[in-house]
């Protein structure tokens, strides 16, 4: 009977701990857990780091679109990308009647397929070291590897890098960069 709890008990440990790792495999973002049974808004909204990028996705109407199926690949800009923009610049989109552009600049951080970092390093390098994608919001967004970092590059120049890669959710994966990717205007 002793043996019988020493091993139940070892189970139990070693389900544990395959729980832990399961868990540890996705990055914390803003402080808080990720959790790949979530949804890309799910996991957002829990994110201090994150905190302007919801308000805007709010602010656009877009909640429900990425809280849908999928599969997306969102690159999430941080707070500090935000604030990096032009001083006004985060206020004035957020209001009503920017609505529109506000949609298109978010949208063009949306991609409709699930790329995980590995993917996006095999396609630049299958392309000759820059994958060409169209985003959601009809943007076009440049995509390099270069020594295990992915960058991500707007139609205007813009460079923006992937600061944590391979953010699991049950409808795509988040890549956090540290510039807002803004369309031609």
């Amino acid at each position: 009977m002793r043996r019988f709890a020493t091993l139940l008990f070892a189970g139990t440990i070693a389900v544990s701990a395959l729980a832990t790792a399961a868990y540890a495999e996705n990055p914390m973002v803003g402080g808080a857990a990720m959790f790949a049974n979530k949804t890309i808004v799910d996991n957002a909204v829990n994110s201090k780091d994150h905190t302007t990028l919801v308000a805007a996705v709010k602010a656009a109407g877009l909640v429900e679109t990425l809280q849908g199926a999928g599969p997306f690949t969102v690159f999430a800009p941080t707070n500090e990308a935000f604030a990096a923009l032009p001083a006004g610049t985060v206020e004035t989109l957020l209001k009503p009647e920017n609505k529109d552009k506000l949609v298109k600049i978010l949208t063009c951080h949306v991609i409709g397929a699930k790329a995980m970092a590995a993917d996006v390093m095999s396609m630049a390098k299958a392309d000759g070291g820059t994958h060409k994608v169209k985003t959601v919001g009809g943007c076009e967004l440049s995509l390099k590897a270069d020594g295990g970092k992915v960058t991500v590059t707007d139609e205007n120049g813009n460079v923006a890098n992937v600061t944590i890669a391979d953010v699991e959710q049950s409808n795509g994966v988040i890549h956090v960069l540290d510039k807002v990717l803004l369309p031609k205007m």
